[in-house]
């Protein structure tokens, strides 16, 4: 049997949005729980589908994605949430997205059409595309169309 203690500070935190598995935790030990008891209590929310790594994945992806970010700095932030490399996998594999179209609209969003006019404006387009995770070879071609 589990701390009900436990149990019902994790359900009123999942109740706020979702949670990984390693936030719930670090946030529970923050409480002063034993990590006995929260692993336990975890292990149980994970069995019944109450807490899913692969939900909270997705979720912050969609996020992500409508704020103008790319793969590179949403894998950086999942794995930084503590989700495995397989959900991470799983959660880019679930969703379809042209990536080169985001990207091309956060660049018209932030830069217009005008084109840059030199190599110091490239740069610093270039280093603002790279920052919000987009990958090189998009980048490239949107700078210099």
């Amino acid at each position: 049997m589990f701390n009900k203690d436990v149990k019902k500070a994790a359900y009123r935190m999942l109740a706020r949005r979702e949670h990984s598995k390693a936030e719930l935790k670090q946030k529970l030990l923050q409480k002063d729980f034993t990590g006995d008891d929260i692993d336990d209590v975890l292990d149980a929310l994970q069995e019944q589908d109450i807490q899913s790594d692969l939900r909270y994945g997705e979720a912050m992806f969609r996020q992500r994605v409508q704020k103008g970010f790319g793969w590179q700095f949403i894998r950086a932030e999942l794995k930084q949430k503590g989700l495995s490399a397989d959900i991470i996998q799983a959660v880019y594999h679930s969703q379809e997205l042209d990536w080169f179209t985001l990207a091309a609209n956060v660049y018209e969003k932030r830069y217009g059409v005008a084109p840059a006019l030199d190599d110091k404006e490239r740069a610093k387009r270039s280093r603002f595309m790279l920052y919000r995770g987009f990958e090189q070879h998009h980048v490239i071609e949107l700078i210099t169309s």
